[in-house]
């Protein structure tokens, strides 16, 4: 029970016959071997994708923006906010200000605009800045042990 050697040249002849016969895969470039001269049938064409409307942009940039707002406006809170009730809002707006920031990012994403998305990013972060700076002291991260109830 002898096997018989295997004919590679044969073998890799019609696996390059099957490459050229088959369509490029979608997203990428045909290579050199691979240009076709027109058109297969039934393969449709290259689609980009179109431009957003003005309406969504300008609401992308809004949420954006308002988001930027909001973050800018946090640094002159002006309540007392190292214990109790004041604590509580302080905590809400900061976190309101990490949700707007992501709701301008989704919006960015789904639009395809990169500034935004980049403005909305920087806006979570302070966000995610803001809510550290609250919590990380009061659970006993930092030196400085804080309280969450006022005394």
């Amino acid at each position: 029970m002898t096997e018989q050697p295997r004919d590679w040249d044969k073998e890799m002849a019609d696996i390059d016959r099957l490459i050229q016969a088959s369509p490029p895969a979608p997203g990428r470039a045909p290579g050199p071997a691979q240009v076709p001269t027109k058109p297969a049938a039934g393969v449709p064409p290259a689609v980009r994708a179109p431009a957003p409307p003005r309406r969504a942009v300008a609401g992308t940039w809004a949420r954006a923006l308002a988001g930027a707002v909001l973050a800018g406006a946090m640094t002159q809170w002006p309540y007392a906010h190292g214990c109790g009730a004041g604590l509580l809002l302080f905590t809400l707006a900061a976190s309101a200000v990490t949700l707007t920031g992501g709701w301008g990012a989704v919006a960015a994403w789904r639009s395809r605009m990169a500034a935004a998305h980049i403005v909305s990013l920087v806006v979570i972060g302070w966000g995610f800045g803001l809510l550290a700076a609250i919590v990380l002291p009061r659970i006993g991260y930092a030196a400085v042990a804080q309280t969450w109830l006022c005394p």
